[in-house]
């Protein structure tokens, strides 16, 4: 085992992390009779040798090795490293079909090919595992169509377990795809399979899903009527569903890791779970119905209303991705997931609610139905170490919040007493102003106490925001304090959050110009650039804000400098110059701003250059849709010629605005109907 593998020279090459001297070792980790040394290193392997789908010549060096151990039926879990040469393949394969390829992915495609019929015996090997692990891998590896495509024929053999026939079917595709002098044969199979009544539910609804897969042009409206019908099959033949256990209770958190970072961790995990075996289908046949929303909608409530917990759990996160993606009445499944929260699946109902936390704009239809849950739970429910509805209870409150609410207050209040979790209260608590008098007291404390001399010093700028929403003058000498001494020790990020606080109080945090006046000479310049517009806002002086604002047009701050210019206005005439240069910029965000800039300082004349150049740039990122809808509504009536263009994006059914998140797009949408509304 492992002949040569000294010989090769591991210190020429690199991976991820840097040199691959260390690559052996990996390797012979990988046959170690320790599970726990096998695991690390196969962790280490994706890490470093494939990290995120690469391909270095480190990579290309160890297939011979890895490809030893997989046929070698002493090597222990063979499952695990067929399973990464089968994702090295794909990689590989996918990247020699464009016209530039680099040659470590070339020369992997070219080994892994050669080795191609190793592959074959491999998905024909005596363990199921392997077999499932190698099945992918004739659709990627054999040139010869039909001999591949009766490869995977044989494999759908009954007496195959269903998850190798469920991979038969995806694998059909990768193949006919990629070699589509089959795909008439390959689709003609598939949709016998589909119509076959001896066959098993779940393997006909692979069959359907990806004959779709096959002509996506094609589909028609009696797909997802079909599948739902299949769902339901499926349904009535599953055994009744045990209870999920009950996760580890929640461990105080690690001292030298934010809660920020940890929760990152816990979020990635949970995205890359499966919780039933026809997720990846469903999830395939979502991606190729993609903008026909109704459709989607009708199988997604059947897979709300699914009796199997698991089905209805990865639902939510397709829920998640529709909603998010595209424009329509949600309400319908926003109440369907909502009916989720006081079902008895703790991890279903969290995932509801973390849905409803993150699109809190659409939530309005589940506000009674949390409301309800909180009260049910009372405030401790944000505090109990039981892991799941924690999750449940703080994701609802900060949904509930976020709709303005202040039935959430006391959860919220127990998170800043509690000091648990309190960064997640921190988030939400600006959006509950009618409830200043009780938050406020309480964040400006925590402010205080706020110790900037650590790395991670505790949210500092989620305490500025949720002060600077609730808007009490009452905060402002905390902010200031803390403005300065995040200055003293040049902690920029915290200057940067106290002076945009002072930014939203206006003339009304006049008491703080001097500290904010030497935060504009630093030279950080980020910083400068938000000491100006703070400036502006609270001082209101034009004579000593325009020079400065001025001087940031040359800088990479110009388009907060352009934000600054166009509230001046004609006063600011002296910046038109260069403002019309940075019309004509390559970056269509500096020619955005600085057309808004132009209106707002030039008025009436500027309107035909200013509407040219904001309707090219929206037309050519849609993630400029809401400065330019925000402009468009401050031009009222000389926006006229933009009106075609309006009612485009508002009968256009995807997402737009900045991030193409749901606030930023119903933001975005407002402001448009408003200008309709001048018109």
């Amino acid at each position: 085992m492992f002949s040569g593998i000294h010989d090769v020279d591991w210190a020429s090459m690199h991976h991820a992390y840097g040199s691959a001297e260390d690559v052996p070792a990996l390797l012979e980790a990988l046959r170690s009779p320790d599970a726990k040394e096998r695991s690390l290193a196969l962790s280490d392997f994706y890490g470093k040798v494939h990290h995120q789908g690469d391909v270095y010549p480190s990579t290309t060096a160890s297939l011979p090795f890895l490809l030893e151990l997989a046929r070698d039926p002493a090597t222990p879990d063979r499952d695990t490293i067929v399973g990464l040469l089968v994702s090295i393949s794909e990689i590989a394969v996918e990247r020699c079909e464009v016209d530039y390829v680099d040659a470590d992915f070339a020369g992997a495609a070219a080994f892994l090919r050669a080795h191609a019929e190793a592959i074959v015996d491999l998905a024909g090997d005596a363990t199921c595992r392997v077999r499932q692990a190698a099945i992918p891998g004739l659709g990627l590896l054999l040139d010869d169509a039909s001999r591949a495509f009766e490869l995977l024929k044989d494999r759908s053999a009954a007496e195959f377990c269903l998850l190798e026939r469920l991979l038969v079917t995806q694998t059909t595709v990768t193949l006919a795809q990629r070699l589509p002098v089959i795909m008439p044969a390959a689709r003609a199979w598939l949709a016998g399979l589909a119509a076959d009544p001896t066959g098993e539910p779940e393997f006909r609804l692979a069959a359907m899903v990806h004959q779709a897969r096959c002509a996506p042009d094609a589909i028609s409206d009696a797909l997802v009527p079909a599948v739902i019908r299949l769902l339901r099959e499926i349904a009535d033949t599953a055994p009744p569903e045990q209870p999920w256990p009950e996760p580890p209770p929640v461990a105080p958190p690690a001292a030298d890791v934010p809660p920020f970072v940890a929760a990152a961790f816990e979020d990635l995990d949970r995205v890359n779970q499966r919780h039933s075996l026809t997720t990846e289908l469903l999830q395939a046949l979502h991606t190729l119905l993609n903008a026909r929303v109704s459709q989607r909608t009708d199988l997604l409530v059947e897979q709300l209303t699914s009796p199997n917990a698991g089905v209805r759990l990865d639902a939510i996160r397709m829920a998640d991705d529709l909603v998010g993606t595209w424009r329509g009445d949600h309400s319908a499944l926003i109440r369907l997931i909502a009916a989720q929260l006081g079902g008895g699946n703790l991890e279903v109902a969290a995932e509801a609610a973390t849905l409803l936390a993150k699109h809190h704009p659409l939530a309005e239809p589940a506000r009674e139905t949390m409301a309800a849950l909180l009260t049910d739970h009372g405030p401790d429910g944000w505090a109990t170490t039981r892991r799941h509805l924690r999750r449940v209870h703080q994701k609802t409150a900060m949904a509930l919040a976020q709709l303005g609410d202040v039935r959430a207050l006391p959860s919220l209040l127990m998170a800043l007493d509690s000091d648990v979790d309190a960064w997640l209260a921190v988030q939400v608590a600006g959006a509950l102003p009618q409830a200043a008098e009780q938050l406020v007291p309480r964040l400006r404390d925590r402010l205080s106490n706020v110790d900037l001399s650590k790395e991670w010093p505790s949210n500092p700028s989620g305490i500025l925001s949720a002060l600077a929403k609730l808007g009490d003058l009452s905060a402002l000498p905390t902010i200031t304090e803390t403005l300065t001494a995040a200055a003293e020790r040049r902690n920029w990020d915290v200057v940067k959050a106290a002076l945009t606080a002072l930014r939203a109080f206006g003339p009304a945090a006049a008491p703080a110009l001097a500290a904010i006046r030497p935060m504009v000479a630093v030279d950080d310049t980020w910083t400068r650039s938000e000491a100006v517009s703070t400036l502006w806002a609270v001082g209101g002086d034009r004579d000593e804000v325009l020079p400065l604002a001025l001087a940031l047009l040359d800088t990479f701050a110009l388009r907060d400098a352009a934000e600054v210019l166009g509230q001046i206005g004609p006063p600011a005439a002296a910046a038109l110059p260069r403002l019309r240069e940075l019309v004509v910029d390559n970056y269509g965000w500096n020619r955005v701003y600085a057309a808004a800039a132009i209106w707002d300082i030039g008025g009436e004349p500027e309107a035909p250059a200013v509407l040219s150049t904001l309707l090219q740039a929206w037309e050519e990122n849609s993630a400029t849709g809401n400065h330019v809808a925000a402009c468009l509504k401050r031009m009222g009536s000389a926006s006229a010629p933009a009106l075609p263009h309006i009612r485009a994006e508002l009968a256009r059914p995807r997402r737009g605005g900045r991030f193409g998140s749901v606030d930023n797009d119903e933001a975005m949408l407002r402001d448009l109907a408003k200008v309709l509304l001048i018109d």
